[in-house]
């Protein structure tokens, strides 16, 4: 039978039409089965997040937090933009040599914003941890899908047509749940708790981020391909993201190592094994490429391009991080860190030992802590410790994984196992104290970056297993295992959340898993005193002496509680204990020893309570001398020396003392403020007021520069000068609403421009806020009586009296009153007397008690008080002539009757010794002073 081959070729158009429909719309299907997958996932790992996080929302700021969030002074919009990139996390600027040296400008310009949004209400802090969490678990999952398709690319390239195609699809799915499964595993891991929960951990969210991005676009510009390089987008993208990341938190610097990983073993194919004949090709002679090789010579120079370019930004990444340290390592002491202290072998065996513990921490977290420091972790004893078999464990998994990934044939699963291996291990470089000793022993918040790997290691090690027992009992079981895993992470996370409420829930659940460690006894100690529970604070304190005997700081902090208490005597042996332990000179031996900073106040703290004798001013002062001795730059101990000397009224020296501060810290508005202080006690208003606008310049919100430059700006007079003083007392009422000072100088303001009702107001509000403000109750007497209002003024002034008894211009005020609107002699003379009770030689005070007799016509009376009061007073010219028209008026009398009414009205209650003795006393002293 023939057939008619058009019709044939036409028939198999059609079946290659049909074919062709068929895979598109099974492409269009799995597209859209892929696209809601998507979704589903990126939903699941939004709602695990939350799910998991959503109770720290209602922890407050602790621990941390206080010192880089609470009081930070680059947060607050008063401070200028660019203090953030000249200090360090916690605000100290870098060039100080007790600055962390950790250099995160763009996560405090996060905090920044926070602060502007809602000032220091927590909730919104811990929201942006949360959605940054979120973020970093979505890209997470994104370079998740990116490593395993590339670590897999090539293991299907030898395939082709419809059965490959179809297998393609089911490994990238069985590769997207891989990812997927890691993200879920990064999302709800409890290790997590102290970066996420943790506002300062908001660093390692941010770094994460850019570190992700910086991988990503790694990625893009090389495209996979071991040729072609986008360069334009490398060096910026990459480079934008390095450095970003790098500015959040230092270790963001590793991805450049990560990117090295992936260039080497995945986009290049390299075998591990293989690398040592790639460096000894860079030092053997070549032969001349033949044709079939030009490939290869492409591929070697594009190799070493990218290798350079990481390389080159890397180092010139690091150098510029070393410039902004000033080349300084920040100091710690051998608390912090104890094991760098330490002698060899017992630091090596133990930092060898803390890699087990933080791998530890991600195998099994169920005993987490906010503070590994001090005693937490005892020192290894030597080779014999049973803990170095852990070490050796540990060591020997790592080694096991490194192996298979060296010598497996399988090239894909070595790709993936070198890939999590850098993720883990780059990361925590930094915090290994390989290159350089760290401030702590562990750290949660660091394991962060490291726990991708791990994550992805245990997605994998799922995928493989799924993979070997796929449709057996056994997949079932590992599904099963996988559920149970993810839903008790994320109940511990929970639970761990709600030790993050409060410092004193936070330091007391470190407490129960570490109770040999000091710091936290005194931070649980911290967290009382807070509160003003001083007794069950000093109880910690005692307890933290006892774990750490020679601990200076837990000594302070038992001296501070007894002083709290007013044990004064307890306090300071607390404090001459800790200043014992201080490193003693030894005759002929030179030496020098760096000390912490916050050891010093010992110092700071036995001046302060010594010098609360007035006689033992000189002493507090040699504690002071005694603090600079040891160090130079110690700006508080000049500060606090310059305020002793003050007080011994030393005013030159308290000057010289400031200035030589100002050496060390010219940006220090409180030693601006301090030496403004100082010009005024001198007398020298317009230097102190140059001073206190100096101090305001550098810091505008300091309340008592604002304030007392606003009394001299008032004391100057003239409306520029009445406005500038107005603005900033408002300022510093905006900062607190309760300062009765700056009510008081607001009157006074008031008063100098003529506006005495709203003066009256300003007044009143004072003497609400401190109702025996004596100032201001006499001006608003004053005002009172000025504005024919005395009867108004009474209350005032009886207020002022019943708190300030020898206030004379109060009861000179009250007693004129009296005489003049109340007609109250007796109450009138019961102030003046008050006056003279406490100052005989008053001669205001006298003369209106003469004034007093004369109203009731004791003349004789008056007579002697006046000229007591002329004797006291010979200069002044009106009680002379109000002695003369008394002693007239009194000849007259004389000239009548005994028996009148008028004459014994004039001499009544006459007593010719009573003034005769005063004046008496009054010769006496002015011989004696001739």
């Amino acid at each position: 039978m023939s057939t008619n081959p058009n019709q044939h070729q036409h028939q198999l158009q059609q079946h290659a039409t049909t074919a062709a429909a068929c895979n598109r719309e099974r492409e269009r299907a799995r597209a859209g089965s892929s696209s809601q997958r998507n979704l589903l996932e990126f939903l699941c790992i939004c709602v695990a997040c939350v799910v998991c996080y959503y109770n720290s929302t209602q922890c407050g700021l602790v621990f941390d937090d206080i010192s880089a969030i609470r009081d930070n002074k680059d947060l607050r919009p008063s401070t200028p933009l660019r203090n953030v990139f000249l200090n360090d996390f916690w605000g100290t600027p870098m060039r100080k040599e007790q600055s962390h040296k950790s250099y995160r400008p763009l996560t405090v310009l996060t905090f920044r914003f926070n602060y502007l949004l809602h000032a220091l209400e927590p909730f919104g802090y811990h929201l942006v941890n949360l959605l940054l969490h979120i973020a970093v678990c979505l890209l997470w999952r994104r370079v998740c899908r990116l490593i395993l398709r590339q670590c897999a690319a090539g293991s299907n390239e030898a395939s082709s047509g419809a059965s490959s195609t179809s297998a393609t699809s089911s490994s990238s799915s069985s590769l997207n749940t891989c990812a997927f499964v890691a993200s879920l595993l990064f999302a709800t891991h409890p290790v997590h708790t102290e970066a996420v929960t943790g506002v300062v951990g908001r660093a390692e969210l941010l770094s994460s981020i850019c570190y992700l991005g910086a991988f990503l676009s790694y990625a893009h510009a090389t495209s996979g391909s071991p040729r072609r390089t986008n360069w334009p987008a490398l060096c910026l993208c990459f480079g934008s993201c390095l450095l970003a990341s790098m500015l959040c938190k230092e270790q963001g610097i590793t991805v450049a190592g990560i990117c090295a990983v992936y260039e080497l073993f995945v986009v290049q194919q390299q075998r591990p094994l293989q690398l040592w004949h790639l460096v000894l090709r860079m030092f053997e002679e070549q032969p001349p490429a033949k044709a079939g090789h030009a490939h290869a010579r492409r591929w070697s120079s594009t190799l070493w391009k990218r290798l350079a370019f990481l390389v080159i930004i890397t180092v010139a990444l690091l150098v510029g991080r070393v410039y902004v340290m000033g080349s300084q390592l920040p100091i710690f002491t051998r608390f912090d860190n104890p094991a760098s202290a330490a002698e060899t072998p017992v630091r090596q065996l133990t930092y060898a030992y803390l890699i087990y513990l933080n791998c530890w921490l991600l195998l099994c977290p169920s005993l987490l802590c906010c503070d590994w420091t001090m005693g937490t972790v005892p020192l290894l004893d030597g080779f014999g410790d049973a803990r170095n078999l852990a070490t050796l464990c540990t060591f020997l998994a790592l080694g096991a994984l490194v192996a298979k990934a060296c010598f497996s044939r399988n090239l894909s699963q070595s790709r993936t196992l070198l890939m999590c291996l850098g993720w883990m291990v780059l990361p925590f470089l930094p915090a290994s104290n390989l290159f350089f000793p760290v401030g702590f022993v562990v750290a949660e918040r660091i394991l962060y970056m490291p726990s991708m790997g791990y994550c992805l290691l245990v997605a994998y090690g799922y995928h493989q297993f799924q993979r070997r027992f796929h449709a057996t009992h056994w997949e079932r079981l590992a599904q099963a295992a996988l559920v149970a895993l993810l839903l008790a992470h994320g109940l511990k996370t929970q639970q761990r959340n709600w030790d993050w409420r409060t410092e004193y829930s936070l330091f007391m659940s470190g407490v129960h898993v570490n109770q040999r460690n000091a710091k936290l006894y005194n931070n649980v100690g911290h967290a009382l005193e807070n509160e003003g529970r001083y007794e069950e604070a000093l109880l910690y304190f005692q307890q933290a002496v006892q774990i750490q005997t020679d601990d200076i700081g837990a000594h302070i902090n038992v001296g501070r509680t007894y002083n709290n208490l007013k044990r004064y005597a307890e306090a300071e042996q607390a404090y001459m204990r800790a200043k014992a332990l201080f490193p003693q000179a030894k005759a002929g031996v030179s030496y020098h020893a760096r000390i912490a900073p916050n050891h010093l106040n010992v110092f700071i703290n036995l001046a302060n309570l010594i010098s609360k004798n007035q006689t033992r001013l000189e002493e507090a002062d040699h504690l002071y001398r005694q603090a600079i001795s040891m160090r130079s730059d110690y700006v508080q101990a000049y500060i606090n020396r310059g305020d002793i000397l003050m007080k011994l009224n030393r005013t030159a020296q308290a000057q010289e003392v400031y200035e030589q501060a100002l050496l060390y810290d010219s940006e220090n508005a409180d030693i601006y403020y301090n030496l403004g202080v100082v010009f005024l006690e001198q007398g020298k208003s317009q230097q102190a007021h140059v001073y206190f606008n100096k101090a305001i310049e550098l810091y505008p919100e300091h309340e008592q520069a604002l304030l007392n430059s606003a009394i001299l700006l008032q004391e100057l007079g003239g409306e520029e000068a009445r406005q500038l003083s107005r603005a900033r007392l408002y300022k510093v009422l905006s900062k607190d609403a309760n300062n009765e000072k700056v009510y008081f100088n607001l009157g006074m303001l008031a008063m100098d421009e003529s506006s005495f009702d709203e003066a009256e107001q300003f007044f009143k509000r004072a003497i609400h806020l401190k109702s025996d403000f004596r100032s201001a109750l006499f001006n608003l007497a004053l005002l009172l009586a000025d504005s024919k209002r005395p009867l108004d003024a009474v209350p005032f002034l009886n207020q002022l009296i019943r708190h300030h008894p020898t206030h004379v211009k109060g009861l000179i005020l009250l007693g004129d009153i009296y005489i003049n609107h109340m007609k109250d002699l007796d109450a009138a003379e019961k102030c003046y007397r008050s006056i003279l009770q406490h100052d005989p030689h008053n001669t205001q005070g006298l003369h209106n008690l003469c004034v007093v007799f004369v109203e009731r016509k004791w003349m004789a009376k008056a007579a002697a008080c006046l000229q007591f009061a002329q004797r006291l007073a010979p200069n002044e010219d009106y009680i002379g002539r109000h002695l003369q028209i008394v002693i007239t008026r009194l000849q007259k009398i004389n000239k009548l009757p005994e028996t009148s009414p008028e004459r014994q009205l004039a001499y009544k209650d006459y007593d010719p010794d009573e003034f005769r003795l005063a004046n008496d006393r009054v010769e006496q002293k002015t011989r004696t002073r001739s």
